[in-house]
């Protein structure tokens, strides 16, 4: 297995304070994981003990990833992804998905919090065929992003660019979609855009409890709207069924009868 390449940045002489609650490992908590501490589990459920569902939004959120890396490999022929914002390594991973598959598949993953950098060194491992590598930068600056993204990926071919639960911590929304176009503009036709975010409009319980959190002083997380996450594909070709909640986006058969959840996604195709 080959190590993964890390891009340093800022954050990485960062101290990683343990000693409050942060979304990643809350998050990562909530999906089952370990990489976390006393004061993400004390946080986490007090969320649970207000909107138990956010368990299921966190695992359906991780399926529905799961579901589109399948896709644009099996099916869309995508051997390149671009992964911001990837939060803490957990099971079922982009490189895993997407490597178990097509061996040879480059993968690169974007953050900019020093705890991340420090579980994507000791876990994010390539198939001695392909790559991975960690950058670390913040979303907010693309151009950084693509000039150290363009050392492991070949950008004059198709790349899926995964946005996964991120623009919702872009508070302002005309700049969570600049983010958007301004990636997929610079990258080559018959790449990807995966968009999935918490949305408006499906579970009013959820809203509340997610209202409730944003006012506590926690860092913000912004719920949009169906036609908000609609239009951060404007330009590009939506994959059936669209944008739709993400339990509902090509459900695996052979399971029980999916819900609607209050997070939305699609998969779009750059022409």
């Amino acid at each position: 297995m080959n190590d993964p390449a890390t891009t340093p940045g800022h954050s990485a002489h960062q101290k990683i304070d343990t000693s409050v609650p942060h979304s990643a490992r809350i998050w990562n908590y909530w999906l089952g994981g370990k990489d976390n501490y006393p004061v993400d589990e004390e946080a986490g459920d007090a969320y649970t003990a207000v909107f138990p569902g956010i368990v299921t939004i966190a695992r359906s959120s991780r399926a529905f990833l799961r579901r589109n890396i399948t896709h644009l490999v099996a099916e869309a022929g995508i051997r390149q992804f671009l992964d911001i914002g990837t939060g803490l390594p957990t099971a079922d991973n982009t490189h895993e998905v997407a490597q178990r598959l097509a061996p040879e598949a480059r993968i690169v993953y974007v953050d900019n919090d020093p705890m991340v950098l420090a579980h994507a060194r000791a876990l994010l491992y390539s198939t001695p065929e392909g790559a991975t590598a960690y950058i670390d930068a913040d979303v907010l600056d693309p151009d950084t992003v693509l000039a150290a993204a363009a050392k492991t990926l070949d950008l004059d071919r198709p790349v899926a660019l995964i946005l996964s639960n991120i623009l919702g911590h872009v508070a302002d929304y005309d700049r969570a979609r600049s983010i958007a176009t301004d990636l997929m503009d610079t990258l080559p036709s018959g790449s990807y855009l995966s968009v999935n975010d918490g949305s408006r409009g499906t579970d009013p319980e959820f809203e509340r409890a997610q209202d409730a959190y944003n006012d506590s002083g926690a860092a913000p997380y912004i719920l949009r709207t169906v036609d908000q996450i609609t239009a951060y594909f404007d330009g590009l070709e939506l994959v059936e069924p669209g944008v739709v909640p993400v339990t509902l986006w090509r459900p695996e058969a052979g399971g029980p009868a999916p819900e609607p959840i209050g997070e939305h996604g699609g998969l779009a195709r750059k022409p």
